[in-house]
């Protein structure tokens, strides 16, 4: 029995690419379902409110509302990160799904990169559904991208770490990065008008933050 060596760089890369682009192909395909339907080109104008009603991430479904199907309040954990409020709200997401997912390629390989995107999702939805009061559902892959951002800042460490960079210095770069992060949803919540799920970014994030002390960077 012979053991299989471990991946370099650039096929950690490779595998990881697949990940996030495959990814990225179901939020495409999805929203440009529901685009074409909008514009009528196929199916119905209904197919939108349907797929968030069917699909989104509905707060109250984890407080007793009524769901439309039996797995509903399990499903949704699953489903709402692939739709989106337009090709505004996806193509600005994919933009930073795409950079961070080149970012961590090398550093965390597709397995963990995988688990690293279902835990951020799945810590955004609950987040979400334990502080939101909004009745309207929640869509889009943010809590994910906030969680590779926690696992960027981490790489980040990583690296400093094994270039002998003193711990102090470490905190400060990971206290400062972090700090940005929440500054900028606080901003952007305010600009939103409230139209901003600050609850998942901060579920996606705090989820990954956790999971990065098992998940740590590959050598």
């Amino acid at each position: 029995m012979t053991r299989r060596p471990p991946a370099t760089g650039p096929a950690r890369m490779r595998a990881a690419r697949g990940v996030w682009i495959g990814l990225a192909a179901v939020f495409v395909l999805v929203e440009a379902t529901l685009t074409g339907a909008d514009a009528g080109l196929w199916g119905s104008p209904l197919w939108r409110p349907l797929a968030y009603q069917y699909g989104g991430f509905w707060a109250g479904l984890l407080h007793g509302w009524q769901a439309n199907y039996p797995m509903q309040p399990l499903a949704m954990f699953v489903t709402y990160p692939c739709l989106h409020a337009g090709w505004q709200h996806l193509l600005g997401n994919l933009l930073v799904f795409g950079w961070l997912g080149e970012q961590l390629g090398r550093s965390f390989g597709a397995a963990r990169l995988a688990a690293l995107l279902a835990i951020s999702a799945l810590g955004g939805g609950l987040a979400f559904g334990l502080l939101a009061t909004s009745p309207r559902p929640m869509v889009g892959a943010s809590g994910a991208i906030l969680g590779m951002v926690a696992a960027w800042i981490a790489a980040e460490a990583h690296q400093m770490a094994r270039d002998g960079q003193p711990r102090a210095r470490i905190l400060r770069m990971c206290a400062s990065r972090s700090a940005a992060v929440l500054a900028l949803n606080l901003v952007a919540t305010w600009f939103e008008a409230g139209g901003l799920a600050w609850e998942t970014h901060l579920g996606g994030f705090v989820a990954a933050a956790l999971a990065l002390t098992v998940l740590r960077p590959l050598p």
